[in-house]
């Protein structure tokens, strides 16, 4: 009897475990059968009509339109500066003055020299009208044979060297009256006048420096007129061919990449800067290139409202081509490219996917002209991606 009592209880715990896993199954079985199964699903985008436009991206610089570095051409202690930094001044304004000491004492010197020679020509022509009317008389005498010939040869060469002495003293006149010009020209460059309409960019030289001036004439202050911009880009080897004078652009600073400014390629140079260096410093061209090769394009744009500022740095989209209201496919929808404007290209029809070749024009690196393959309205594939349905 408690044989069968422990055999029953085996059978039973059997048979709950058997019917619990039998429920588990039931219900996994029904679970993923309610799961439906995978299937493609595609991102698709017509084939629409738009313009593109080709661009160019150069690194550009903004400096002013005219600049001019304000020197001094004599020397002496700087007496007074009568601008500050970033005042606008007018051409011909009072910008500083030099202390006029030593000029002022050249040109004293100069004009002293000019009246002495001219007091020297005035005594010359003296005793010249003296000579001349000695040998006149001399002359006469020698005609009605009363006069000795030596006396005649005498007063005649006399008469001759006084007029040589004359041309002497014009001479010395001209020279004193080129030094009076020199020295009042220095004296005059002693007072600093603004050269153009501008504005002060910046003081290099402080009140009560001293100026020497021997071969190149020391900065005092920095003038350019900002009203308008100039942009100086840096076209790299690569694009050259594809730039030049006249092709539109626009641009923006880095301080306000929200705002665009519109202009147009004003020149390119035909050699890179480094070309430039190397004929004005005489030295040979390496060989091995051992940098990029990079060429200048400049342009100007108007800075009215002074929101652009000198050494700016700036991304400048110079556009070199255009295609208006042409057919234009995605760039994501181009796939396996076959050459250099040949690409596979998924279409949706009839909701089948279709693959096809489309030859392409130019791109703005968000959508491409359309040549050949697809018409507008035609459904591409844009992204494909696994769903359940």
């Amino acid at each position: 009897m408690n044989i069968w009592r422990a055999v029953t209880s085996r059978t039973r715990k059997i048979m709950l475990c058997v019917g619990t896993g039998a429920i588990f199954a039931f219900a996994f079985a029904m679970f993923y059968l309610a799961t439906p199964s995978p299937q493609e699903t595609w991102q698709v985008e017509k084939i629409d009509k738009g313009d593109i436009e080709k661009v160019v991206l150069v690194t550009g610089t903004l400096k002013p339109a005219l600049q001019v570095n304000v020197g001094a051409q004599v020397n002496g202690q700087l007496r007074k500066l009568y601008v500050r930094q970033g005042e606008r001044v007018k051409k011909g304004q009072l910008l500083a003055e030099i202390d006029p000491t030593l000029q002022e004492s050249d040109l004293n010197n100069a004009q002293a020299q000019l009246a002495s020679a001219k007091a020297q020509k005035l005594s010359t022509q003296a005793t010249l009208t003296q000579y001349r009317l000695e040998f006149d008389r001399q002359r006469r005498m020698l005609r009605d044979g009363s006069a000795v010939r030596s006396d005649y040869e005498q007063a005649k060469a006399q008469y001759e060297a006084q007029l040589q002495q004359v041309d002497v003293n014009n001479a010395q006149i001209v020279q004193a009256e080129m030094a009076v010009k020199t020295a009042s020209a220095n004296l005059g460059y002693t007072r600093i006048l603004a050269p153009i309409d501008g504005e002060v960019l910046g003081i290099v030289t402080r009140e009560g420096q001293t100026i020497v001036s021997s071969q190149t004439a020391p900065t005092i202050l920095v003038l350019a007129e900002l009203d308008h911009m100039r942009v100086e880009t840096r076209i790299s080897e690569a694009d050259i061919q594809k730039i030049h004078a006249g092709q539109p652009l626009w641009f923006y600073v880095i301080a306000n990449p929200d705002k665009r400014y519109h202009g147009e390629m004003g020149s390119v140079q035909p050699a890179p800067k480094e070309a430039l260096e190397e004929q004005s410093t005489g030295s040979s061209t390496s060989t091995q290139q051992t940098s990029a090769v990079y060429y200048i394009g400049a342009f100007d744009v108007a800075n009215t409202q002074r929101e652009l500022k000198t050494f700016m740095t700036a991304q400048v989209f110079v556009r070199v081509a255009k295609a208006k209201n042409v057919s234009r496919i995605p760039i994501a929808a181009l796939g396996h490219a076959l050459n250099a404007d040949h690409y596979k290209v998924s279409v949706l029809k009839d909701g089948k996917r279709h693959e096809t070749t489309v030859r392409i024009g130019i791109n703005d690196r968000q959508y491409a002209e359309v040549l050949e393959g697809l018409n507008a309205g035609d459904q591409v594939i844009v992204q494909q991606e696994m769903a359940r349905g």
